[in-house]
């Protein structure tokens, strides 16, 4: 009978054991560890504003003192216009890098950032004696980004900024969860044609603010890879260790077993 209460109280152990070792360490869990009151950061400001690429979707909109210039400049989404058509998707930045605008035609905008494009629409209306000093705003919208793994809601983001930050993009998708790897955020960028894939991690403060993808671009790609807990996970009964009905049945059990050796 001793020896039976030792195989018990030893099973008891290598449970509590087990569960205990499915929760991450504080070290493992914390951002910015080395990051203190009065600390300056410098940035890295490589990609610190969206430059527009072929397949970028703009609303561009034009005011002046003309209200008939307004109503060709500034088609309602579904018309055509003769020298360029503007659809419910906006203008689309072709192959080649050039939008179709009204009466003014063919502009290069890609690897213009947003403010650069409104100049250059403004410039081009002056220069050909269109309009008088025109307002001219453009707005993204088709970019965005994606957050895929141990976050709390993984999917596709949109950007309605010029300079959205991988943190931002973080703290949209509600966070990492707990089983979330911190050392090695991993970034996916697709730069001339190639895939590049960056790792930062969050844990380390120069690791955030030195990488070319603290900033974001379109299209890009962040993945949060699971802790080796949560790797480890099995299933008891159709029960992870995350789920409630696993705690009452182990709860139940452990019960069941210190009756008995009792």
């Amino acid at each position: 009978m001793q020896h039976f209460r030792i195989g018990i109280s030893a099973a008891v152990a290598a449970v509590v054991l087990s569960v205990v070792n499915a929760c991450a360490p504080t070290k493992d869990v914390v951002y910015f560890q080395d990051l203190k009151p009065g600390t300056s950061m410098e940035i890295n400001k490589t990609y610190s504003t969206i430059k527009l690429r072929p397949g970028d979707k703009l609303s561009i909109n034009v005011t002046t003192r003309d209200e008939q210039m307004n109503r060709i400049f500034n088609l309602q989404y579904g018309q055509t216009y003769s020298s360029g058509t503007r659809t419910q998707l906006g203008y689309t930045i072709d192959e080649a890098g050039n939008i179709e605008f009204p009466i003014v035609g063919t502009v290069h905008v890609s690897g213009l950032s947003r403010s650069e494009v409104e100049q250059r629409i403004k410039d081009l209306l002056v220069e050909k004696q269109l309009v008088k000093e025109p307002v001219v705003s453009v707005d993204y919208l088709n970019l965005g980004f994606s957050v895929l793994g141990e976050v709390s809601r993984p999917g596709y983001y949109t950007i309605d900024k010029d300079n959205p930050t991988l943190l931002e993009a973080i703290g949209m998708a509600g966070d990492l969860t707990i089983q979330g790897v911190r050392d090695t955020i991993l970034v996916m960028r697709q730069e001339n044609g190639v895939q590049h894939v960056y790792s930062v991690n969050m844990t380390d403060n120069q690791s955030i603010t030195s990488s070319p993808v603290y900033y974001l671009q379109q299209n890009d790609i962040i993945y949060v890879k699971p802790n080796k807990y949560k790797q480890r996970q099995t299933t008891v009964n159709g029960n992870t260790i995350r789920s409630t009905s696993f705690w009452i049945s182990l709860a139940s059990l452990l019960t069941s077993i210190l009756v008995l050796i009792r």
